[in-house]
């Protein structure tokens, strides 16, 4: 099922590996134990990894989200890294990212915010108060003549016969894409843990709340466990 966010976009899980005992029993295999029913000392078990950052076995959770979300959202969302092998030279990877493409298909979809946002005068990555009034439909009437614009150019340039990975150069970064997102479980968190935070662009911070409420339908326990040992106020 699609999880709304903003005012397009989604988040939906597609499928996911493992269970709350997934880490449980990559953990007790040091020791050559396999547990078929979660118990208290499983509890502690998870709660310890995850205070003391043992977080190789929360890596063996993989969940592939289905995304929709304005270009400028996952422009931030793809500097996450920690939790996700990287390098080049790796015959397999713990992570993997498909989007939708503009060689194939044609945009027409941007986002359009219910509040437009003042610059904070004493930080220069945050925004303070909002417009309103005339102020605030000024705003509303320059965003809508800058898609208007762009997607005009866009749909002019490809009726003249302009390659399609060429044309959508003209569009801005309000531009919807959809990507499938395949990550382990401590690669969510981190991203959760970063960007649910009051210092991150409001617009990424309501992906990573809906992130978080679809990582407790999957793992509830694990999920709970590692916000209560990294101090998440929930």
């Amino acid at each position: 099922m699609k999880t709304k966010v903003l005012d397009k976009g989604f988040i939906e899980v597609v499928d996911s590996l493992g269970n709350d005992l997934t880490v449980v029993n990559s953990a007790r295999v040091s020791f050559g134990k396999r547990k078929e029913k979660w118990d208290k000392s499983d509890e502690r078990l998870v709660r310890y990894l995850a205070k003391y950052k043992h977080y190789s076995p929360f890596r063996h959770l993989q969940v592939q989200f289905h995304i929709k979300a304005p270009e400028f959202v996952m422009r931030q969302w793809y500097k996450h890294v920690v939790g996700i092998e990287t390098t080049s030279n790796s015959s397999t990877k713990d992570h993997a990212w498909n989007e939708i493409s503009g060689r194939y298909v044609e945009y027409d979809e941007f986002y359009e915010p219910t509040i437009y946002r003042k610059q904070s005068d004493d930080n220069k990555q945050a925004s303070e108060g909002e417009f309103e009034g005339d102020e605030a439909q000024d705003a509303l009437s320059n965003w809508k003549q800058a898609h208007s614009m762009s997607l005009s150019a866009y749909k002019n340039l490809i009726d003249m016969g302009m390659a399609k990975e060429q044309a959508r150069c003209v569009l801005p970064l309000t531009l919807y894409t959809e990507v499938y997102w395949t990550a382990s479980f401590q690669a969510v968190m981190n991203f959760i843990e970063l960007r649910n935070e009051k210092t991150a662009q409001i617009e990424i911070q309501d992906y990573a709340r809906v992130l978080l409420d679809l990582m407790f339908e999957v793992y509830p326990m694990t999920t709970k466990l590692w916000a209560e040992a990294h101090n998440w106020s929930l």
